[in-house]
């Protein structure tokens, strides 16, 4: 993360200068493996000293850490182990206008690998368009931007993701009754593609009736709020599913309040570290996730991998990510990390994520 070199003083105060520059520059944490330029091989052919930017929908989201991290074992953690330099940069906010600038910023200074979760699969693309075309290396995570990216690294089976949910809540309200959805942005590509599985899904539940859909941006103040207007407007929702761990919180914190719990059930997407107490109180006794830690792993394995040219992200090329093992590219240049895991009462406490 921090590198020194002790030589003649006139270096020092150079180095000096340009260590104060390049920190006033970043919004983030960087943390380094090699300082090399990128142009050397390890001894399997994978690139070294690669400047790879992580950049996530938003920073400050409990999820992309996760995701990100070197500490959790994520993104960055294998970035290290393969010799490269990670840095997770973005804006506070989940929107195109924060997270461009951010991607621009990492053009800039000379990336040559781009991990990107997309806020919006249409807006990134002119700025992604442009780094490919500079030969820096594009791979989307967790959020796809299918037209300008060179692979992307899916959590899991996108109607397997959709469809579940939807599942889970029927347990849980016998199948019956009116249900919402709190969704993060409305443009983000995940979201929609996942609540297009639930609309088909619900077709199976003729009793379950979806009655709004409404978009908390990945914001807890937003998405409480929107929790808020929807149980107001339909005060006899049963249900609602929120595939955002933020929104999946901020919707179980409003339900456990007096006026709700007991009357309301809420799943989705959430973090076990997160959803542990409304697992315990029943607001929210089921939902579903994968490891994002891992997530963000295979993305950092899968794009030196690209960067190396070691794979070309045709469907049938196989790489091995590291403590993960080896996966194989399907269709459309997506790489699947694996079923979703459900998490309830039976197994929550075994997971510290």
């Amino acid at each position: 993360m921090r590198a020194t070199f002790k030589r003649a003083l006139p270096v020092i105060a150079v180095l000096l200068v340009a260590s104060i520059l390049a920190a006033c520059s970043s919004s983030t944490t960087t943390t380094s493996g090699s300082s090399s330029s990128g142009s050397s091989s390890s001894s399997g052919g994978l690139k070294k000293g690669l400047k790879v930017f992580v950049i996530p929908k938003n920073l400050g989201n409990n999820y992309f850490t996760t995701a990100d991290s070197s500490k959790t074992g994520g993104a960055i953690a294998a970035l290290e182990a393969l010799g490269s330099t990670g840095t997770e940069t973005s804006g506070t906010a989940a929107t195109p206008a924060s997270q461009i600038p951010a991607i621009q910023a990492a053009i800039a200074k000379g990336a040559n690998v781009l991990i990107v979760s997309a806020t919006d699969p249409t807006a990134l693309c002119p700025t992604l368009k442009s780094a490919m075309a500079k030969g820096i290396t594009v791979v989307t995570y967790d959020s796809d931007a299918p037209t300008c990216r060179d692979l992307f690294i899916n959590q899991a089976s996108t109607s397997e993701i959709g469809t579940s949910q939807v599942d889970l809540l029927a347990k849980e309200i016998n199948s019956t009754g009116e249900i919402g959805i709190v969704s993060a942005a409305a443009t983000a590509t995940n979201q929609n593609a996942w609540i297009g599985y639930m609309k088909q899904q619900l077709a199976k539940y003729p009793n379950m009736k979806l009655v709004s859909i409404v978009y908390g941006n990945d914001d807890p103040p937003t998405a409480t709020q929107v929790t808020e207007g929807l149980l107001e407007k339909y005060p006899n929702l049963k249900g609602i599913i929120s595939p955002t761990t933020v929104g999946i919180l901020a919707a179980a914190q409003v339900v456990s309040t007096p006026k709700w719990k007991g009357k309301v059930i809420v799943t989705g997407l959430g973090t076990p570290d997160e959803m542990k107490t409304y697992v315990a109180n029943g607001v929210a006794p089921a939902f579903i996730l994968w490891n994002p830690a891992n997530l963000g792993y295979l993305a950092a394995y899968a794009a030196v991998y690209m960067a190396s040219k070691k794979i070309t992200g045709a469907a049938g090329q196989t790489f091995t990510a590291g403590k993960l093992g080896k996966y194989t590219i399907g269709p459309d240049n997506t790489v699947l990390l694996g079923p979703p895991t459900v998490f309830n009462s039976s197994n929550v406490g075994n997971f510290n994520f």
